[in-house]
């Protein structure tokens, strides 16, 4: 048995050598915000952030974890609270459509506003590169990490040890 630290809980996880990382999230603690689309790492559904950066959990396995903090789209804002700047910005700007890829996406652009808080056009392209949208185009998207930008500056993140989940 090894353990995964997950959205600031530390959860068991069976030592199965195996087991991706996507289904221990979403079949073993049933967070299923988690999406697996492709199950190759190409459409970045999975996205989820480890040690803060973005990555697929469908191309790491589980016990790869050990040791680390998994950070999933149901960290971002606990029930009753405000949304995640990210969260709220796609709300905004229609971010989004049928919304299977956009845990994806919100996962991706959460990891890159904690390296880039103001990202340059380029930075945006690159930080959602690793994402698709069969559905919107992605010039909502764009909007919406820009949006996210800005709403990220009057709020604390998480990710800078502020606000949301601290404590946990």
């Amino acid at each position: 048995m090894c353990r995964v630290k997950v959205n600031g809980f530390v959860h068991p996880a069976q030592r199965d050598p195996r087991r991706l990382l996507s289904d221990h999230l979403r079949h073993d603690l049933g967070l299923t915000g988690t999406h697996v689309g492709c199950e190759h790492g190409v459409c970045g559904c999975c996205t989820v952030l480890f040690d803060g950066a973005p990555v697929r959990s469908c191309l790491m396995l589980a016990v790869q974890a050990e040791g680390h903090e998994v950070s999933t789209v149901e960290g971002l804002a606990v029930l009753g609270a405000p949304l995640h700047p990210v969260q709220q910005a796609f709300h905004e700007c229609h971010g989004l459509q049928c919304g299977f890829c956009t845990p994806g996406f919100v996962m991706s652009v959460v990891g890159l506003l904690a390296q880039h808080p103001n990202p340059t056009r380029e930075q945006i392209e690159e930080g959602i590169s690793g994402n698709l949208c069969r559905c919107t185009g992605y010039a909502s998207i764009r909007r919406a990490v820009q949006r996210a930008s800005e709403l990220s500056q009057q709020t604390p993140s998480p990710l800078r040890g502020e606000g949301w989940g601290k404590g946990r």
